[in-house]
């Protein structure tokens, strides 16, 4: 019983050692950290209008209305984006990966508008 119970401890102390030295100490604490937030395009606008995030983190837009295309972008000096057209259903991650301000806006619904702040 005793070297069942080690055998194990390596393996997993190998396994372990191996993906820490594969994914790097740096990169399990940003997957850590990261966090994901859901927006909703429906009715010709995005829910919630304004949304706070931190570096790293991830924004899905979600295309809710059952028979709109939208078209969300970001044009600013840090930071750029632009997720082409989306069809009814689909999902779009914007991951933020620098500080500031963020206007994401619909290239079809010109009123449409999301306020991202990324700390």
């Amino acid at each position: 019983m005793q070297k069942n119970s080690s055998a194990r401890s390596w393996i997993v102390a190998f396994v372990l050692g191996g993906s820490a030295g594969l994914i790097g100490i740096g990169t399990l604490s940003t997957l850590a950290q990261s966090h994901q937030y859901l927006v909703s395009q429906k009715g010709r606008e995005f829910s919630p209008h304004d949304l706070t995030v931190r570096v790293g983190d991830t924004v899905v837009i979600v295309n809710d209305d059952g028979d709109l295309r939208h078209h969300a972008y970001i044009d600013s000096d840090k930071f750029t984006f632009d997720s082409g057209d989306q069809e009814p259903g689909s999902r779009t991650p914007i991951s933020f990966t620098v500080r500031g301000d963020f206007d994401v806006l619909c290239a079809i619904h010109p009123k449409m508008q999301l306020v991202v702040h990324v700390k």
